[in-house]
């Protein structure tokens, strides 16, 4: 009987790890992306360490699970009921009961120590930035200031960028440095949001007056690229449509599109826009002078019209 119990349970775990190394197959996944659990590619060191907290949380919650999953499946292997015999009872075992209390109590501690040392880091602030961008949301769009960068024509007035609904407004940041980001609405509560940056923090009206810390920094932008940004707040009508574009740039790159972006347009007569000191840098696809991951509502009705279905 025993015999036939161990060849049932080893058959058993055979076909569940079978199962298991087909499911894993079957998804496609590298294993970086495997051991990512879902999370998107990261591109700051802030973002990498809530990867590997998250990363890790989840092999030791598995191991949990799979200790779980073992301790009942050799129960319902081995110890089925054979008669009607009521089993031995045991009951007040002191050792039995002090493991069931430290073991849960340490990896409680652990998680939240390491949950700790994250989260101090991820929200932690130089004290002299190498940029700082005001960001200021409203109904249903951004608008970007760069206060450390003033404009030529009016030495009063900082860079900035304002989104419409024909634009989504690009949020250009360098790649490599420190950047500080001060949020504010100047109507209800959004949400500033970068799924790359694994971080998102909501937008209040009066942050000081509200008791809210409204500003957050990222250590650097690991590679260059385009990454859309979205409010992650439920705001209104076209809280859907209230995206944004971080584009980063080479630090060259960079510093040449705030030179731009201070001096004025000899062609208009205004300060360079957005769009107009991409145009001008030379960096390929990364100075495209509009959004490229996201695009504006299409507000023209007549465009939406239903399908006909071949009708008359």
């Amino acid at each position: 009987m025993g015999l036939k119990e161990g060849t049932r349970a080893a058959r058993l775990a055979k076909v569940g790890g079978l199962v298991g190394l087909v499911g894993v197959g079957a998804t496609g996944c590298s294993t970086e992306e495997v051991m990512r659990f879902g999370w998107p590619a990261g591109v700051t060191p802030q973002a990498e360490a809530m990867r590997e907290l998250w990363t890790w949380s989840v092999v030791a919650a598995l191991a949990v699970g799979v200790i779980v999953w073992g301790l009942i499946l050799w129960s319902i292997a081995f110890h089925r009921k054979k008669s009607e015999e009521l089993p031995r009872q045991v009951a007040y075992n002191l050792p039995l009961e002090i493991v069931l209390l430290v073991v849960p109590t340490v990896i409680v501690a652990v998680l939240f120590y390491f949950t700790a040392v994250t989260q101090n880091y991820v929200i932690r602030e130089s004290d002299d930035p190498d940029v700082t961008v005001d960001v200021i949301a409203f109904q249903w769009n951004w608008e970007f200031r760069y206060p450390e960068y003033k404009l030529e024509s009016d030495d009063t007035l900082p860079v900035s960028t304002v989104g419409s609904s024909g634009e989504i407004p690009l949020l250009v940041l360098p790649q490599g440095r420190s950047v500080r980001f001060n949020l504010e609405s100047t109507d209800v509560i959004h949400s500033f949001f970068v799924p790359e940056f694994h971080f998102k923090r909501d937008v209040f009206p009066e942050p000081k007056k509200n008791n809210q810390d409204n500003s957050f920094e990222i250590e650097r932008i690991d590679r260059t690229g385009s990454f859309v940004g979205r409010c992650a707040e439920l705001c209104g009508t076209y809280h859907a449509v209230m995206n944004f574009e971080v584009r980063a740039l080479e630090q060259g790159d960079f510093d040449r599109y705030m030179e731009l972006r201070q001096r004025t347009n000899e062609a208009t007569g205004l300060p360079y826009t957005a769009a107009e000191a991409l145009g001008e840098v030379d960096c390929g696809e990364l100075c495209t002078p509009y959004a490229v991951t996201t695009k504006p509502f299409d507000t023209d009705r007549t465009v939406r019209e239903a399908s006909s279905g071949g009708g008359k």
